[in-house]
């Protein structure tokens, strides 16, 4: 069963900060795990002072001051809540760009996951806005995002897996990585656990419509149901090791996987998606595959986003990014 030993809360005023808090506190209670709270004020160190001192003069680092304390009081808070729930708490106020010093703590103190609430919108859910954005592209440990109110609490999670065709081992090992991120998660929150994997013949809509297969039809449904039975085997290879995952949690999505992910999340209900995000690895560089950015935009719950395993983020702790 995966634990966590340290935990990352991104607590940033224009965030769900309290749903995450929620989740943070609890996560860091059934782990037995240690709880950083840190809340971002997107200037340098001395930055708001220089800008002030030539407008006002002399009173430019008071008003930093002033800035910085205010943020510290927003943390105090929060990190009483949490030790009474006798939860081992720290607390940072990072100066700088946000992403980039909330994952340089990640790369200096090695936390396990970073917990956020997406930015906060007017209709009372959140968004995925630039910070939040950014965390799950280039963050070198799972990122869990909150995207309500009620994400503090689930009873469903969804697994988004993606057995391929081809041999290819590091997308395997991120599919397992999902997979025992998911199972260990509903174990210990005695959640249901389901498992979806997405497959089309990417050639069908031509083939149906084409002049010379549009008289073929028996032809191209063969075709079809072979795609449909290779992935499904796929899936149950992947499976064979998750028999706490039964058949009835087991779900073969025709369609566009971006798509009918976030559609089947939403139609059944699920509380937490957890999915890996695909791209190159072992280099300081990261794109989002367009399936992961997709479900992201699409989907309505809580999500949990894993990196392949060798991944190397952008940032890092002597200035790159």
């Amino acid at each position: 069963m995966q634990r966590f030993k340290s935990i990352l809360a991104v607590l940033t005023e224009d965030s769900l900060a309290e749903v995450a808090l929620e989740r943070a506190v609890h996560l860091a209670k059934v782990n037995s795990a240690a709880l950083t709270l840190v809340d971002a004020v997107e200037t340098a160190p001395g930055e708001i002072a220089r800008v002030l001192g030539v407008l006002t003069g002399s009173k430019g680092p008071e008003v930093e001051e002033d800035v910085l304390a205010y943020h510290r009081a927003r943390l105090t808070k929060f990190a009483q809540t949490a030790r009474s729930e006798g939860v081992e708490v720290s607390e940072a106020v990072l100066q700088g760009v946000p992403f980039v010093e909330v994952i340089r703590m990640v790369l200096r103190e090695g936390h396990d996951i970073v917990i956020k609430g997406a930015t906060a919108a007017a209709h009372g859910r959140g968004v995925l806005k630039g910070v939040d954005l950014h965390l799950l592209r280039k963050c070198p440990c799972p990122v869990w995002m909150m995207m309500g109110p009620g994400d503090g609490h689930f009873d469903r999670i969804l697994a988004a897996v993606d057995p391929g065709p081809r041999e290819d081992p590091a997308r395997d090992r991120l599919d397992r990585l999902v997979l025992d991120l998911a199972t260990s998660l509903a174990a210990r929150e005695n959640a249901e656990v389901h498992a979806a994997h997405a497959w089309y013949l990417q050639a069908e809509h031509a083939l149906r419509h084409g002049r010379y297969t549009s008289g073929k039809q028996g032809e191209v449904d063969r075709l079809v149901e072979r795609e449909r039975a290779e992935a499904a085997a796929r899936l149950t290879a992947l499976l064979d090791d998750y028999p706490q995952i039964p058949e009835a949690h087991r779900h073969l999505l025709k369609g566009n996987p971006g798509e009918v992910i976030a559609e089947f999340a939403d139609a059944e209900g699920v509380d937490l998606v957890v999915m890996g995000t695909v791209g190159r690895t072992g280099i300081a560089g990261f794109v989002m595959g367009n399936t992961a950015e997709t479900i992201l935009g699409a989907v309505k719950c809580a999500v949990i986003a894993v990196k392949p395993e060798g991944f190397v983020s952008p940032v890092t702790l002597d200035g790159g990014q």
